[in-house]
């Protein structure tokens, strides 16, 4: 399970990080409401604890954001105001429950695979076929064609190819790449990203009439369908 922990207090999150790791889990940190958002907003998370007081952004405005953005993942609100028109103001904003401080450990780690257990049982509307032009992506089989000829790419190839194919006709930005396809929240100051893509043009594009990954200068990447003025 992945959390994204989104608290101010640097001695309260670093011990939630610190027993949300010992209990088997991903645990992501956040110390304002702006960078919890982005976080959230970009990452795949399964569930996230929000602090309700939170500098740059507070928490309610936060999780109205996201839900604004269609962003569904379960949110458990963590807030020293505990009374009744508290709880019910926090729920209304969107968030799916409402621990007050302080709490047991315990019961916060249950609450959460509660949360985590029912997104795993809402039906995923994903598509599990990807399709540009001629190149096609099953997600079920592993699978890449592109007019009808099969492409065997590695497991960091397939997992760049389909995030690309996921948001085709967009720019998809390198800090998107590390987070989304590495799990990299900081950038590792290596041209990894580069190398991969360069492999996976190779493997896409090569001895095919239209090109169809694209680097947009100064941006990122597109997957497309060629046309003039694409910078590469």
């Amino acid at each position: 399970m992945r959390i994204l922990i989104i608290e101010d207090d640097k001695e309260a999150a670093s011990y939630l990080v610190k027993a949300f790791r010992e209990a088997g889990h991903v645990a992501d940190h956040a110390a304002d409401g702006l960078d919890g958002y982005a976080l959230a907003e970009e990452g795949d998370y399964d569930v996230l604890v929000v602090d309700r007081m939170l500098p740059k952004l507070d928490g309610l405005s936060l999780i109205r954001s996201l839900r604004e953005q269609r962003v569904e993942t379960p949110v458990l609100i963590l807030s020293a105001l505990g009374q009744v028109d508290d709880r019910v103001k926090g729920l209304r904003a969107g968030g799916d429950d409402y621990l007050p401080k302080p709490y047991a450990f315990s019961e916060l780690l249950a609450r959460v695979e509660v949360l985590s257990r029912r997104r795993a049982s809402t039906p995923n509307t994903e598509p599990t076929l990807y399709r540009i032009a001629d190149l096609e992506l099953d997600r079920l089989s592993h699978r890449v064609t592109r007019s009808g000829q099969e492409i065997v790419l590695q497991p960091r190839e397939f997992r760049l190819l389909e995030y690309l194919m996921k948001n085709a006709n967009q720019v998809v930005t390198r800090t998107m790449l590390l987070e989304h396809v590495w799990d990299y929240h900081f950038d590792p100051q290596t041209n990894v990203i580069d190398v991969h893509v360069s492999r996976l043009r190779a493997k896409i594009d090569k001895g095919f009439d239209k090109p169809l990954i694209h680097t947009i200068r100064g941006a990122g990447y597109m997957v497309r369908v060629g046309q003039e003025g694409d910078e590469e």
